[in-house]
C-alpha cells in the first residue's frame, strides 16, 4: 500500500510540473525551475509566480479537500454514489455568495469567499441538527434526507435572489461554474489552517470508520463510539468541503470518483483509502486544469465542465453496477 501511494504522490509531482509548464505562453522547463528558485520579474517568473503558481497550489488544495470528503460521505451514509452535495455544502455555499453579493454588495472574490464557507458551515448544521432529532438520530438516511431538503429549499432561495436582482448574477455566475484560475495565494493562505485541521481529522478517524462499515452494532461493541464518530466525520466533511467550494465554486464528481479509485487500488479500509482519495483528488483537479488550458484553440474550459465531462460516465457507470446499485 505504502508503495503505491508512492506512486500516487509521483503522479501528482508530474501532475504540478505539468500544470507549471501548460498555458498560452509557452514557458521551457528550464525556465520554469530557474524562476522557481530566482527573485526576478521577467515575463517567465510573472507567468509562473504570478498565474501558474497560484493556481497548482490551488488545486492542490481543493483536490485534497473533495478527495476527502468524498471518502468520508461514502463511509458515513454507506452509500457508493454520496458525495458532499448530500449535506447541502454547495448549495449552502451559492447561498452564502448571493448574500454578500446582493444583500451587501461585496463583489471581490476574497470579500464573498468567507460568506460561501459561512453558508456551508449554516447549512451543514442544520443538515444534521434536523437529521438528529428523533429515533435513530444521526442515521446515514436521516442525513442524507436532510441534505436533500435543505440543499433544495437553499436552491430556491438562490434562483429567487438571482431572478430578483439580475445584475447580481454577472458576479455569481463565474463563481457558480467552478474553476481555480481566480484565486490568489494569499486566500489559500488564510483557508489553508481549515484544511489542515479537516484533513488531520479525516485521517485520524480511518479505524472508526472501518468499525462502523461491519455495522452499528458490532462497531459499537468494538468501542466506537456512533455519534461521536459521525460528528467529528460531518465537521470534517464541512471543513473540506465548505473550503473546496468556497475557494473555487462547485466542482462535481471529484468527490464522486476519487474515493472510488482509491478503492480500486486499496480495497474497503479506511486507514488507506482516506489518504489515496486524497491524492487522487489532487491528481483529478490538476489534470482536469491542464486539460482545460489546452482543449480548445483559444480560451479555456473550467475546471468544473472537464470533471463533468469525465465524471458524468463514470457516474452511469456506476449506478448500473449491480453491487453500487443495492
Amino acid at each position: 500500500m505504502t508503495t503505491g501511494l508512492l506512486v500516487a504522490v509521483a503522479l501528482l509531482l508530474v501532475c504540478v510540473v505539468l500544470s507549471l509548464l501548460t498555458g498560452s505562453q509557452p514557458v521551457a522547463i528550464g525556465e520554469v525551475l530557474r524562476v522557481l528558485f530566482a527573485d526576478d520579474r521577467s515575463e517567465p517568473a510573472i507567468i509562473v509566480h504570478d498565474l501558474r503558481m497560484p493556481r497548482t497550489v490551488v488545486g492542490i488544495c481543493v483536490g485534497i479537500a473533495l478527495g476527502l470528503a468524498g471518502a468520508l460521505m461514502q463511509s458515513l451514509t454507506r452509500n457508493p454514489i454520496a458525495d458532499p452535495g448530500v449535506l447541502g455544502i454547495n448549495a449552502g455555499a451559492a447561498f452564502g455568495v448571493l448574500v454578500a453579493i446582493v444583500g451587501l454588495g461585496i463583489g471581490d472574490f476574497t470579500g464573498y469567499v468567507w460568506f460561501a464557507f459561512l453558508g456551508a458551515t449554516l447549512s451543514t448544521t442544520l443538515v444534521y441538527l434536523i437529521g438528529s432529532r428523533g429515533n435513530d438520530s444521526g442515521a446515514p438516511v436521516r442525513l442524507a434526507l436532510a441534505g436533500t431538503a435543505v440543499g433544495a429549499a437553499l436552491v430556491s432561495a438562490v434562483e429567487a435572489m438571482v431572478f430578483l436582482d439580475p445584475k447580481a448574477f454577472d458576479e455569481y455566475r463565474f463563481w457558480i461554474v467552478g474553476d481555480i484560475a481566480k484565486p490568489e495565494l494569499s486566500v489559500v493562505g488564510e483557508l489553508l489552517p481549515f484544511l489542515l485541521v479537516g484533513a488531520l481529522v479525516a485521517l485520524s478517524l480511518g479505524p472508526r470508520l472501518n468499525a462502523i462499515a461491519l455495522g452499528d452494532e458490532l462497531g459499537t461493541a468494538l468501542g466506537v463510539g456512533l455519534p461521536r464518530t459521525r460528528l467529528l466525520a460531518g465537521f470534517s466533511v464541512l471543513l473540506l468541503a465548505g473550503l473546496a467550494t468556497a475557494v473555487a465554486g462547485p466542482i462535481g464528481f471529484v468527490g464522486l470518483a476519487a474515493p472510488h479509485l482509491a478503492r480500486a487500488v486499496t480495497g474497503p479500509d479506511q486507514r488507506w483509502v482516506l489518504p489515496y482519495a486524497a491524492v487522487l483528488g489532487a491528481v483529478m483537479v490538476l489534470l482536469a486544469d491542464v486539460a482545460g488550458r489546452v482543449v480548445l484553440p483559444s480560451g479555456e474550459l473550467r475546471v468544473s465542465i472537464l470533471t463533468a465531462i469525465v465524471g458524468a460516465p463514470f457516474f452511469v457507470v456506476l449506478v448500473r453496477r449491480r453491487r453500487a446499485a443495492a
